[in-house]
Formats: structure tokens, C-alpha cells, sequence
């Protein structure tokens, strides 16, 4: 019996599964007969904002929609604050542009028996190209990139940024994750 493929996909906190780079990993997971669960944040009226409530509710929320079962998760942003719950049973993941100037993100995914892809822009503030590059052997940085992956000039240098993460989104669950 094949084994059950399962990929739960967390949002960023302004960036929806639907935006592109969650898009396109959902098409990539689709494509290898895996079931995806997108997580949808819905903030309590109570929420503080403080960072210790968003690793309380990003975990709450991630854990709640993978249950028991193990999957590939791959988290864009606020959804790397899940990196922890990836390290402590042992999942693989992706985090896209991952809060790297976050000390306890950073020790979470070096915590990670699984070193996850990690994906970010040289000009987005949160992310820092060489802890990257010292935490995971899988790193792929998008030059001139901001937190959205956006790069500048024209749109098609942004389409060709979105193809170049794309590749290896499908590169990494092909050799990582379900090895074909």
C-alpha cells in the first residue's frame, strides 16, 4: 500500500494560498497525487499581536489542520513560525521567505533532523542569505528579490523568479521528500 502523501500549506499574515509561490507549491504537491491542506488564519478577537501569541497561534493553527498525520509542510513567512512543530516530529519542510532575523525560528529549523528548503530575496529585511546557507544545505536565494519574491524591472523578471522557485519546490519533493 503507497504510502499517504500530505501537504499542509501556511500562509503569510498578508499573503494567502492563493497568492503565487503558495499557488504554484500547491500545484507542484497536486501533481504528486498528495493531498493539500491550506491553513487559514482566523485570528481570535482577543489577539494581541505579540510575538509570543503569533508562535501560539501559528503552531495551534498548523498543528490543528495536520492532526496525527505526517506531512510535508511548507510555510510562506508568519508560516514559518511552524518550525518548530516541523523539527519536533521530524517533518520535512519549505519555508519561503522564513523570518531568519528571528532568533527562535532560525533555532527551530536548525533543530530540524530534516534540513528543509529554504527560499528567500536578497532585498527582503527578513531573511539573511548566510545563516541560510549555515542552517540548510538547501537554499535557494533570489537576488534583488523582496518579501514577496518580487524583484524589479520588468513583471517577467518577477515570472521567471516565481519559475526559478517553482523548480525547486519540485526538485526538493522529488529528491526529499517522495523521491520518485
Amino acid at each position: 500500500m503507497a504510502t499517504r502523501r500530505i501537504a499542509v500549506l501556511a500562509p503569510g499574515g498578508g499573503y494567502t494560498v492563493q497568492a503565487p509561490l503558495l499557488a504554484y507549491a500547491r500545484l507542484a504537491v497536486e501533481r504528486r497525487d498528495a493531498e493539500v491542506r491550506p491553513v487559514e488564519w482566523r485570528f481570535p478577537e482577543d489577539f494581541d499581536d505579540s510575538m509570543k501569541q503569533r508562535f501560539e497561534f501559528v503552531l495551534s493553527q498548523v498543528a490543528a489542520t495536520l492532526g496525527d498525520d505526517s506531512a510535508l509542510i511548507i510555510g510562506k513567512s508568519l508560516g514559518s513560525l511552524a518550525a518548530g512543530l516541523a523539527a519536533v516530529r521530524a517533518l520535512p519542510a519549505i519555508w519561503l521567505t522564513p523570518l531568519l532575523t528571528m532568533p527562535e525560528v532560525v533555532e527551530a529549523i536548525q533543530a530540524a533532523e530534516r534540513p528543509p528548503l529554504l527560499i528567500g530575496g536578497g532585498a527582503d529585511r527578513s531573511w539573511d542569505g548566510a545563516v541560510a546557507r549555515r542552517i540548510s544545505p538547501h537554499v535557494l536565494e533570489i537576488p534583488d528579490a523582496d518579501h514577496a519574491l518580487y524583484v524589479p524591472g520588468p513583471v517577467s523578471a518577477t515570472t521567471a523568479a516565481a519559475g526559478r522557485v517553482a523548480d525547486a519546490v519540485e526538485s526538493f519533493i522529488d529528491s526529499w521528500v517522495w523521491p520518485r
